[in-house]
């Protein structure tokens, strides 16, 4: 797996791209270091990693599961510590699911989409960051 970063700017926008697509990703930094609000930061990255890694997994969980998802959103909150490198400390991720879903399945889904299947999880959580979610069914 390989990534490439093109600088778009002379301060710090740049444009990712990888080899599995032709997406591209624009990533800015703060404006104290010169971002100029055109793209996302890299810790913003690192939650929708690991949003996406485990929302990914609990589709896929539910669907064989058969349950009726009609809808998912995903919130995913980080706590960052004050001295540098501000590393994430705490993360949560809020599951909102719409459809005819069983609670317990959906919980189980939860479960192993995030603490077993979800590569990124277990990256950061090897790293001591303390990552909780929560599951809403409407």
């Amino acid at each position: 797996m390989k990534v490439q970063l093109a600088r778009k700017n002379n301060a710090v926008h740049f444009e990712a791209s990888s080899e599995s697509s032709t997406v591209k990703v624009n990533i800015d930094g703060s404006e104290a270091i010169g971002g100029e609000g055109k793209g996302v930061r890299p810790m913003e990255l690192v939650l929708m990693a690991l949003g996406s890694c485990s929302v990914f997994d609990l589709s896929t969980i539910l669907k064989k599961q058969r349950q009726d998802v009609q809808d998912i959103h995903v919130e995913v909150a980080g706590d960052r510590r004050e001295e540098i490198p501000n590393i994430f400390t705490k993360i949560h991720i809020s599951f909102s699911l719409k459809g005819d879903i069983d609670v317990e399945k959906a919980q189980k889904a939860a479960e192993l989409a995030v603490k077993k299947y979800c590569s990124v999880h277990d990256m950061l959580a090897a790293g001591g960051v303390d990552i909780t979610y929560s599951i809403k069914i409407n």
